[in-house]
């Protein structure tokens, strides 16, 4: 899962919110410095990925990339699960989205100070580009996946990954659909937090 999930997997504070996303941007911390609650957040947060990465739907779901881009198959559809989670966000959660996004903007904010460097670097930028506005529709979406490939240090066919999104969507979408509430439901069950 990508940002958002990790955010709404999340519990209502600064430093759950602060290790449920740390997973992405914790190498090179000292983790036995970090305060117990965010420490528990990127138990959740490994718990998260975990749970999605051996999940078999998710694992299915990969097959429908071709060979030169399954390589990448999980990045694109951690992406795309955040897509799916704003199109049918009120299945899931009462607030409205736009309302929560505006109070995550808020939150990202004000526990900047709770995180290493270049974890409040990237959420300023998901704030100052409200990167979720643009996760809405898949034009935005292809554009973010794009991005995230001009990042990868090698030569790779991760560019373009939209256009292999495009004609699965439906598929990938029901995957979502029958997916997320089980993930919810782990991270119940797990009481990490």
């Amino acid at each position: 899962m990508n940002y958002l999930a990790h955010t709404a997997l999340a519990q209502p504070n600064h430093f759950s919110l602060v290790g449920n996303l740390l997973g992405d941007f914790c190498k090179g911390t000292a983790l036995t410095t970090l305060p117990p609650p965010i420490l528990a957040g990127l138990k959740n947060h490994r718990a998260v990925d975990v749970f999605t990465d051996s999940h078999p739907s998710v694992r299915d779901a990969k097959k429908v990339f071709s060979p030169s881009r399954r390589r990448f198959a999980g990045i694109a559809l951690d992406v795309l699960f955040d897509h799916f989670l704003i199109c049918h966000w009120t299945r899931f959660y009462d607030q409205p989205f736009s309302e929560y996004k505006q109070q995550l903007y808020t939150n990202l904010a004000a526990a900047e100070h709770l995180m290493p460097a270049s974890m409040a670097l990237t959420m300023r930028s998901v704030r100052q580009h409200d990167w979720f506005l643009s996760y809405q529709q898949l034009t935005g979406l292809g554009h973010a996946l794009d991005r995230i490939a001009s990042r990868i240090r090698f030569n790779n066919q991760f560019a373009g990954i939209i256009e292999e999104i495009k004609p699965n969507y439906a598929l990938l979408e029901q995957v979502f659909l029958q997916f997320y509430p089980q993930l919810q439901q782990h991270v119940v069950v797990m009481a990490l937090e």
